[in-house]
Formats: C-alpha cells, sequence, structure tokens
C-alpha cells in the first residue's frame, strides 16, 4: 500500500516553502546568533587551544593540537545531522502550548554549550582539554544545526544568496570579535574562555525569544525509530546526485580551509618570523574579515538576481587558491597580508553561494535540518582530516610551502566540483 505524501497546499507552515520575504530585524537576530556561535567555534581554535596546548606541552604543540581539534571535530560530525533529525521531528509542548521545532535546541545548544567552555577553562592536561572540547562541539553544532535550518525554513529561494551573504558574514566576524576580546579585553587564557561563554548566551538567546518557529503538528512528526534515524543520515548519491555533488564541494573546501587556517599562529612564529605573532594573526583575521565582508552579501545578491550560483563558486575557489599560493612560495609578511583579503574575499562569495546553493538541493522538506546536518559534516570532517594531513606536512613533508600548496590544490577542486550539479545553474 503506498501512502501519498500532502500535496504542497496542504503542508503546514512549518513545512511548507516559504514564500513571504524575511525582514531586516529577522536577519539581524540570525546574524546575532551566529555571530555567537563562530566566536565560540573559532576564537578557540584559533587562539585559546593552542595557547593552552602550548602551555600543556611545548614540545608536541603541534600533534597535540591536531588530537584535540580533530576529535572534537569528529564528536561535531556525529552530534550535527543527529540534533538536525531530532530536531525535525521535535513537537514541544509545555502547559498545554506548543512550541516550535528549532529554537529549543539552539537556546539549549547555546547554554551548554557555554558551560563547556567554562569547564575547558579550568583543564591543565591534554585528557580534560580535549574531554571539554567534545562537550562544546556536541552542544554547540546543535545550535548549528538548528540556526542552518532556519534559511530553508523562513527564506523565499529568491532572496536567500543575500540573506547566506549576511549569515556568513559572522563565521570571520565572530573570530575577529573573539580575538580581540580574548586577548586585549579579557587577558588570560581561563577569562578568555569565560568572556566568549558569555558572548554565546547573550547573542543567541534574543533569536529564540523574539522570532517566530513553526510548529510542527503532532500528525506530521515522523515516529522516532532509532534504527532508522540512524539509517536516514546516508542520502543516497545515486537518488539525489546533486546533493551529493554539494556536499563534495563543501567538503573539499573546506577541507583547504582547515589545513591552511589551523597552525596560522605557528606559521607566523616559526616560517614567517613576525615579532608578535599574536598581534600578527589578528591583523590578519582583520584583513580576512575585511575582504569576506566586503564581498559575501553583494555576491549573494548578485546571485540572486542573476539566478545563477555554480560560476560564482567557481571563482570564489579560483581566489582562494590564488591566496594559498602565495603562502607557499612567498613567506614573508606582506605576501601573508594579500593573501589574507583574497582569501577573505573569496571565501565570501563562497559562503553566500554555496549556502544559497544547498538548500535549493535538500532532499526532502521534512528532513531539512538532518540534511542540512548531514551536508554539515562537510564543515566538520575537514577538522579531523585537516589536522591528520597538515601536522605531517609541516613537520615531515617539507614545511609550510607543502602545507599551502595543498591547501591551494584541494580548494581548487573542490570549487571545480560545483560544474556538476545539474538541478542549479
Amino acid at each position: 500500500m503506498t501512502t501519498l505524501e500532502p500535496t504542497p497546499a496542504a503542508l503546514p507552515a512549518a513545512l511548507a516553502d516559504p514564500t513571504t520575504p524575511v525582514r531586516r530585524s529577522w536577519v539581524a537576530l540570525l546574524f546575532s546568533a551566529n555571530l555567537g556561535l563562530w566566536m565560540a567555534f573559532f576564537t578557540p581554535i584559533q587562539v585559546l587551544l593552542p595557547q593552552q596546548v602550548e602551555a600543556i606541552d611545548p614540545a608536541r604543540k603541534e600533534t597535540m593540537l591536531a588530537w584535540v581539534t580533530g576529535i572534537g571535530a569528529l564528536a561535531a560530525i556525529v552530534a550535527n545531522p543527529l540534533a538536525g533529525a531530532l530536531s525535525d521531528r521535535t513537537c514541544p509542548r509545555v502547559g498545554g502550548r506548543e512550541f516550535g521545532r528549532r529554537h529549543v535546541w539552539t537556546a539549549v545548544g547555546a547554554l551548554l554549550g557555554a558551560a563547556s567552555l567554562v569547564l575547558l577553562a579550568g583543564q591543565h592536561t591534554i585528557l580534560g582539554v580535549t574531554v571539554a572540547w567534545v562537550a562544546a562541539q556536541v552542544c554547540l553544532n546543535a545550535m548549528l544545526a538548528t540556526l542552518t535550518a532556519a534559511v530553508p525554513d523562513r527564506v523565499p529561494v529568491a532572496q536567500r544568496g543575500g540573506v547566506s551573504g549576511w549569515v556568513g558574514i559572522p563565521q570571520a566576524l565572530g573570530l575577529v570579535v573573539g580575538v580581540v576580546l580574548v586577548t586585549t579585553v579579557f587577558t588570560g587564557n581561563a577569562a578568555g574562555y569565560v568572556a566568549i561563554a558569555v558572548a554565546v548566551v547573550v547573542l543567541a538567546l534574543p533569536f529564540t525569544l523574539f522570532t517566530a518557529d513553526d510548529v510542527l503538528p503532532r500528525t506530521h512528526r515522523a515516529v522516532l525509530r532509532w534504527r532508522r534515524l540512524v539509517a536516514g543520515m546516508w542520502v543516497s548519491p545515486r537518488r539525489h546526485p546533486d546533493f551529493a555533488w554539494a556536499f563534495g564541494t563543501r567538503f573539499l573546501v573546506q577541507l583547504g580551509n582547515a589545513l591552511g587556517t589551523l597552525y596560522l599562529l605557528y606559521f607566523l612564529t616559526d616560517r614567517v618570523r613576525y615579532a608578535d605573532p599574536e598581534f600578527g594573526l589578528l591583523v590578519l583575521i582583520l584583513l580576512y574579515t575585511a575582504g569576506l565582508m566586503a564581498t559575501a552579501v553583494v555576491g549573494g545578491r548578485l546571485s540572486d538576481r542573476s539566478g545563477r550560483r555554480k560560476v560564482f563558486v567557481v571563482w570564489s575557489g579560483v581566489t582562494m587558491a590564488v591566496a594559498a599560493l602565495l603562502l607557499a612560495v612567498w613567506p614573508v609578511w606582506p605576501a601573508a597580508m594579500v593573501a589574507a583579503v583574497l582569501l577573505g574575499a573569496g571565501y565570501g562569495v563562497y559562503l553566500a553561494i554555496d549556502a544559497a546553493l544547498i538548500t535549493q538541493v535538500l532532499p526532502k522538506a521534512t528532513d531539512r535540518a538532518r540534511d542540512l546536518g548531514v551536508i554539515n559534516i562537510a564543515n566538520s570532517a575537514p577538522q579531523v582530516l585537516g589536522p591528520a594531513l597538515s601536522a605531517p606536512m609541516v613537520v615531515y613533508l617539507g614545511g609550510y610551502p607543502t602545507l599551502y600548496a595543498v591547501t591551494a590544490a584541494v580548494t581548487l577542486l573542490g570549487s571545480a566540483l560545483v560544474l556538476k550539479i545539474r538541478s542549479v545553474p
């Protein structure tokens, strides 16, 4: 017996394709929530964890940092799609009142993620750092899964490039704000973690309190069976080839990003020999962010107006590859600054367009957060593979020139794979 799916007209608001453009206030609150999230993701990876690991084990800092970030990313690979799948089925009811399926995950993820960062601040062993960072990754990825689903849940296709541009900016701006907080406002590693924890909660909760979250009727909730839930994490490339190519594109571009950014602080210290590497890292991050902010929203809106996505992804990859090659062949401070601007400009366009493109190749409206969680594996898995590849390249296989040459090649290949997608121009 075949069960017919509801016609589009019969779908509840939580599952229907959105048609009403979102307002600037909604975008601003989503921007704020993402800002707190990416501060919590990137500030530890770029500044706090390297400092903490170096203080614990200076002789093996590269290897130990690779282990900590790699295991944390492995936890994220599991947590993100699982939280997304669960949020697709969430029908919370308190005191007879029904609530939406996403915001509860965003709020709880922010609160528990902040608590994990505070726990991380007090660790003085590699094992303790690893366990606390895994806890933070799990909680923050639950938050990421539902914030990512907000765009296909609420934003019409014709508006997604521009909105994705705004949502992409916090990935760089969050690091800038976070680095400023932990290097100039709150000195000391432990104080830095606490400051980031507070920022996550303050920036994220307004989105959950002041924006709508459509209720999923219980009649449309899929039955929760763990075996089926786990099996559902596999999206068949044969049945959904465009989704598979989108995954491949994001995986390789993000792998290039992981290879190119993990050891920036050590690169400035050991290769460029910049006098004040922490200040130098802040300068590069500021330049990178300026490049990203200059292109993300503009690129997204141009894509919306033209109706084309793939050509923007390809040229963004070319730009990022050029930036990586500059670091490979010319490891001096002026080249590093130019590379930072180019990398930011390319990545800004990529973030906006790729995010919009992916929402157009999702297999089913009923599983948006789960499928986006699967796509987010392409963000997290490179954080596992990146350290595993970059550490031996830096230590044994030619050092930073090899690392950044490989970064350029991987990024270029990833951006070219987008041409395989058929359903999106």
